[in-house]
């Protein structure tokens, strides 16, 4: 089976933000040529593709997802030529890129907006969503920004109102327009064309709207926090009109030789994969339950086996741990659970991400608030602990260097670095035999080299009575060896009776590095906030 795997399946997707990761041009905020400088770690890594967020022209009202130019690249990342050499690079290296994608809107200074707000009869007017004021003279409905306050923005020449989920200075894009889809197509094959192996596609979810732009009902089930979830996004999310423009971007990935995509989806299990189609919608829609699920043995293991037995036909499953718009997974649950956190992100069946830092067990950075950026942060600061995304974006920490190795000394980077990242360091790491970063590297070279772990089929375990905070599950494949992850989600150890599975095992790795070679099914020590492998034979 394993044979007959795309890249995309059998592989590991890590995310780069790109302004976090390299400054190689001294300004304090990472670029492409700092990405390609890096090339040689990522190989080491064992990872199989890049995905980079956005780094196309844009006023970067919300950092890059306000795109200017589809087919550019900011000069605060490089050029084209940059680009082009980074691609060729990660080839090279033997490894995939994926850039984002971003079709739900546009920046107010694409030139496409430019046209459309310059007159009420220009031919890119419906381009966008504009509406008439509401006979009180305000907005159009009761929609509501992700990033605060009302959806729509008043366009004071025209006297009309335009649509925008996220910041006003994010116009969205009218899908029911004929001529915006062939042009984000037309974007998709730019890139295509040089060489690019894939997208993963911003809010996708969010690509069509209700015509009749009907007020959206009260969320019941509202109990305070992000003030977006007061209402139930029945007229703005996951609508039906959706699919089919998915499935036009697939059929013009299919085009290309053994290209992805990836959807970015926040919906429970049964929403969630409508977006597989059948087949010919996206090859990936992001499994983000991990993140919010809480960490609980027996809930994450009713997670898995919903997921699993939802999945329509030769679907491939997926799982995150975080990315740059939510908490990180150390922070989460804690720096020695992020290590039991990696194992299973690298052991489920299905392909994992993982978001920079996470091999290194980077956390949230404190920013004080004279730093805050993050436009949801800014415009509530009433809950800028809750909405704010800056302190998942921070400087990725290469050495004990002033600034972690990230941008030269003497500069000051675009957000502050970790107060531990002195001493929590790729460098730092790579001498320390038992460090995040050498699991991470065990973790992914031995589900590289095994089957049952990268192709095979997964089976829940139950550990038996009172291991309420083990997690068990087996992965097999036809004529490989058969793998048993035991997962200790809790704070206390546990002994368990695994004989029924088989009366012996060899321990393969364990999450603290220390335990390896046979051990008796039947009284299985698992310590606390430990993970274990163990290899089960053919």
């Amino acid at each position: 089976m394993s044979e007959q795997l795309s890249w995309w399946q059998k592989g590991i997707i890590y995310q780069i933000y790109p302004r976090s990761y390299q400054d190689t041009n001294s300004d304090g905020i990472g670029d492409l040529p700092g990405i390609t400088r890096r090339l040689d770690y990522l190989q080491k890594l064992n990872i199989d593709a890049i995905w980079l967020s956005p780094i196309y022209p844009s006023p970067m009202h919300d950092f890059g997802y306000d795109v200017a130019d589809y087919t550019g690249i900011h000069p605060m990342f490089g050029s084209m030529a940059d680009f082009d050499c980074l691609l060729n690079e990660v080839h090279a290296h033997g490894l995939k890129l994926i850039l984002d994608l971003v079709p739900n809107h546009t920046s107010d200074e694409h030139r496409w907006f430019v046209e459309s707000r310059s007159s009420r009869d220009n031919p890119k007017r419906d381009w966008y969503i504009w509406r008439d004021p509401a006979p009180d003279g305000g907005p159009p409905n009761n929609w509501t920004s992700f990033f605060g306050g009302p959806a729509w923005t008043f366009d004071e020449p025209t006297g009309q109102y335009y649509l925008h989920q996220f910041v006003t200075q994010q116009p969205e894009l009218n899908y029911r327009h004929p001529d915006v889809l062939p042009a984000i197509l037309d974007v998709m094959r730019f890139w295509f064309d040089k060489g690019v192996d894939g997208f993963r596609i911003d809010v996708v979810w969010l690509m069509w709207k209700d015509e009749q732009l009907r007020d959206e009902p009260p969320n019941p089930d509202w109990q305070g926090g992000d003030p977006h979830g007061k209402l139930r996004h029945i007229y703005t999310q996951n609508l039906p009109g959706v699919h089919d423009l998915i499935r036009r971007m697939r059929a013009l990935t299919d085009q290309y030789e053994d290209r992805v995509l990836v959807g970015e989806i926040y919906l429970p299990f049964d929403q969630l994969v409508q977006y597989y189609g059948s087949g010919d919608e996206v090859h990936l829609p992001y499994n983000f339950h991990l993140i919010d699920l809480p960490w609980k043995a027996l809930v994450i293991k009713a997670a898995i086996e919903k997921y699993e037995s939802l999945l329509p036909g030769d679907a491939w499953p997926n799982w995150v741990l975080g990315n740059h718009d939510r908490t990180r997974i150390a922070t989460r649950v804690g720096p020695e659970q992020a290590r039991v956190a990696l194992m299973l992100l690298l052991t489920l069946r299905g392909t994992p991400t993982t978001y920079y830092g996470e091999e290194i067990g980077m956390e949230n950075v404190a920013i004080p608030p004279e730093f805050i950026q993050d436009p949801p942060a800014v415009n509530q600061p009433e809950v800028a602990d809750i909405v704010g995304r800056d302190p998942v974006r921070t400087p990725m920490q290469w050495d004990a260097t002033p600034n972690a190795g990230f941008t030269p000394a003497d500069i000051t980077p675009w957000l502050p670095l970790a107060p531990d990242c002195q001493s929590r360091n790729v460098a730092a790491q790579e001498a320390d035999p038992a460090s995040e970063l050498n699991l991470y590297r065990a973790l992914t070279a031995l589900r590289r080299a095994e089957p049952a772990l990268h192709a095979g089929q997964i089976e829940t375990i139950d550990p038996g009575t009172g291991a309420g905070s083990i997690l068990a599950y087996r992965r097999a494949a036809d004529g490989a060896d058969t793998f048993l992850i035991v997962l200790n989600l809790g704070q206390a150890p546990c002994r368990l009776d695994l004989h029924h599975i088989a009366p012996a095992a060899r321990i393969e790795l364990s999450t603290a590095m220390d335990r390896r070679g046979e051990v008796d099914l039947s009284d299985l020590a698992i310590g606390p906030d430990e993970g274990v492998i163990l290899r089960l034979g053919a």
